[in-house]
């Protein structure tokens, strides 16, 4: 069967079995250039901007345009002048209000640029961050964010020895040579500590981040530098891993709760495991900070609306998203493109109570 005939045949067979649709004729350059008498070398120069064509010439091209509906390929488009004015994004968890708000925030300032943006949710899950990565850029994206769900990764490790432009976003990759930009959570974790400490806490826990993120990792380091630095002891039952998600802050808080001494603070490495925590005490009937001190890293817009309000530590996760984007556009235009290191905000709040409440040792 020659091939028109079979194209033929398929488009019969699909109206065969769907009478209501419609075939819609596909419009190409050739049919513009045919309705204005031009060649299409006319059209293509037309439809780019390029010089050479005169302004009647151009306004024929124009009506034919209109008249047929005409489309340009973006994606042939972009095989011949290799880009697509597209941004590529893979976040960790899109129900993490601060994942929501970075995406919102890149959003915005790849819009301002002039790109689109496509989102790849990895879920905090390894395999579905890297079939994000590997899709993302078989798309022809023109540059990656990245925020890393894993302690390695293959796809991104062989797309930076292609040199793709790749930008890491809250997290880094160790013995990836990508630029990063992210908080200063190092800092933040101390401020906060130092925080408690100064309240009179002295029972003092965290429920951290998976041990594959490196915010779980410099998170709980920085916990446990600064009660070092303190003198403060730190049991090894203080110590609990989540996973970032809100069912882990439910369990960790509960096996905190169960031990012969429970603290009387405990810090959540980010929003979501506070919520769980949260949760638990209040199924508990404990209360806020009298029973229990709670913190969170990662402050969300609800924290100031509950009672208690939530003391947290607060990003910048606008000039995060910001920032990130113009260092991954001045990595694709092959010019330096340094790593970003931004301060956090401590917003103190009543749920870790007052010194004269606090329960000693």
């Amino acid at each position: 069967m020659r091939r028109g005939v079979a194209i033929d045949y398929v488009i019969w067979h699909t109206l065969q079995r769907y009478p209501n649709v419609e075939a819609v004729p596909v419009v190409t350059m050739a049919d513009v250039a045919a309705l204005a008498d031009v060649s299409t070398a006319t059209v293509s120069r037309v439809l780019t901007g390029r010089p050479g064509v005169g302004e009647a010439t151009r306004q024929k091209v124009a009506d034919a345009v209109e008249r047929l509906g005409y489309r340009p390929n973006a994606v042939a488009r972009s095989l011949r002048v290799d880009t697509t004015h597209t941004l590529g994004l893979v976040i960790g968890d899109i129900c993490n209000p601060f994942f929501t708000e970075l995406a919102r925030a890149v959003e915005d300032a790849a819009n301002a640029e002039g790109y689109s943006l496509i989102l790849g949710n990895a879920d905090e899950d390894a395999d579905r961050q890297e079939r994000y990565v590997d899709v993302l850029l078989n798309r022809r994206v023109d540059g990656l964010l990245v925020v890393p769900a894993v302690a390695h990764s293959d796809a991104i490790a062989m797309a930076v020895r292609q040199h793709a432009p790749i930008v890491f976003v809250d997290r880094e990759l160790p013995g990836i040579n990508v630029p990063v930009v992210r908080s200063n959570g190092r800092k933040a974790i101390r401020d906060l500590v130092e925080h408690l400490l100064t309240l009179g806490h002295r029972r003092i826990a965290i429920i951290s981040g998976p041990e594959q993120a490196s915010t779980g990792v410099e998170r709980l380091t920085a916990f446990r530098e600064a009660l070092g630095v303190a003198g403060v002891p730190l049991p090894v039952d203080y110590i609990r891993h989540g996973d970032f998600q809100e069912v882990s802050g439910q369990v960790q808080m509960a096996a905190l709760l169960a031990l012969d001494e429970p603290p009387s603070a405990v810090i959540a490495a980010d929003n979501l495991m506070a919520l769980g925590a949260l949760r638990t005490l209040r199924r508990g009937g404990l209360r806020i900070p009298q029973d229990m001190a709670l913190a969170s890293f990662d402050d969300s817009p609800w924290f100031e609306l509950l009672d208690p309000p939530m003391t947290a530590i607060a990003q910048p996760t606008k000039e995060i998203g910001s920032i990130a984007v113009q260092t991954l556009l001045e990595l694709m235009h092959r010019r330096a493109a340094p790593s970003r290191l931004l301060d956090c905000r401590l917003m103190v709040r009543s749920s870790c109570g007052e010194a004269a409440n606090v329960r000693k040792n």
